[in-house]
């Protein structure tokens, strides 16, 4: 068991979904957060190895990550992978070299091959092609699992991974170009009830499966690792609960009151088909998501609406 009390913990990333909800969650905990700003380029081992040397932390969340959509993936494929290659490898790197005593490395079920078993289980890494329109992001964390292993391998490092599943929550990106589906979904609904539109036009069949998981119930999950989990292999994160696409779809648009239809453009890709994550080995540690999907949209669009009066 690792003990957080007075520890230095960094969560990098912070100011993303992720990140703030682990800085949320940390703050209950008797240990001290350090975040950096946007001038520490994460891409770049001096910033990365100078920051580490002056701050000194005993813990590391890698939550920072240069993330998007299908589209963003599909469309900027450099930097999808340059950008997390680099900003994986740097923290991994730098904070086995300034004698950090534990890194938890967040990474993303998109790792797993397309077609893979279901629940997908940890082994499935590996087997199989991945898919195309997010493979860019998906090699670089996979890189970032193998730098962990490689760091426990070699020098003893105290480094784990967890994969969570597809995450929504407060401080999502609603960015229609970049954003994941959840939240395109909901700015899309909220859109068309303010604008009285009669349609909907939703990527895809709606057929494909997903499992959504509320970020605050990652970032209760990542304080869990931290103290309870010591491993080579990486360790799954998710709810346990799938839903289509066009369910989901359904869903949002009784949260925020959209009443018309919803047309589904089937010429747009659906990418993978199925997506859901067995997460048994960490329940089998004691540990169990508490936020439902319908109330964690209900408090998300609470939120999305804060932000569109500021």
């Amino acid at each position: 068991m690792y003990d957080l009390t007075g520890k230095r913990v960094w969560v990098s990333g912070h100011g993303g979904m992720v990140g703030s909800a682990l800085v949320r969650r940390l703050e209950r905990e008797s240990c001290e957060v350090l975040t950096s700003d946007r001038s520490v380029d994460l891409r770049d081992p001096r910033a990365v190895r100078e920051w580490m040397v002056a701050n000194r932390p005993d813990a590391v969340i890698v939550a920072a990550a240069r993330v998007g959509g299908i589209m963003a993936n599909d469309t900027r494929p450099a930097e999808f992978i340059y950008d997390n290659l680099m900003i994986g490898a740097n923290q991994i790197h730098e904070a086995h070299a300034a004698g950090v005593e534990k890194l938890l490395f967040l990474g993303s079920s998109c790792i797993y091959p397309k077609f893979a078993p279901q629940p997908i289980p940890e082994d499935a890494l590996l087997t199989g092609p991945l898919e195309p329109t997010n493979q860019w992001y998906a090699i670089a964390k996979i890189a970032g699992i193998k730098l962990c292993q490689a760091y426990r391998a070699q020098h003893g490092a105290d480094f784990i991974s967890a994969m969570p599943t597809n995450l929504y929550g407060p401080g999502d990106n609603y960015d229609l170009t970049s954003s994941h589906v959840l939240p395109a979904l909901l700015r899309k609904m909220h859109e068309a009830m303010e604008a009285k539109h009669a349609t909907v036009e939703i990527w895809g069949s709606g057929t494909p499966l997903r499992e959504f998981m509320h970020v605050d119930d990652l970032a209760d999950a990542c304080v869990f690792l931290l103290r309870n989990y010591s491993d080579d292999a990486h360790i799954n994160v998710g709810s346990g609960i799938e839903t289509s696409i066009r369910d989901l779809a359904q869903t949002i648009a009784r949260v925020v009151g959209f009443e018309g239809k919803l047309r589904f453009d089937q010429t747009k890709p659906d990418g993978t088909p199925r997506k859901l994550m067995d997460s048994s080995r960490l329940r089998r540690l004691g540990w169990t998501p508490s936020t439902n999907l319908h109330d964690g949209i209900a408090e998300v669009y609470e939120s999305f609406q804060s932000q569109q009066t500021e």
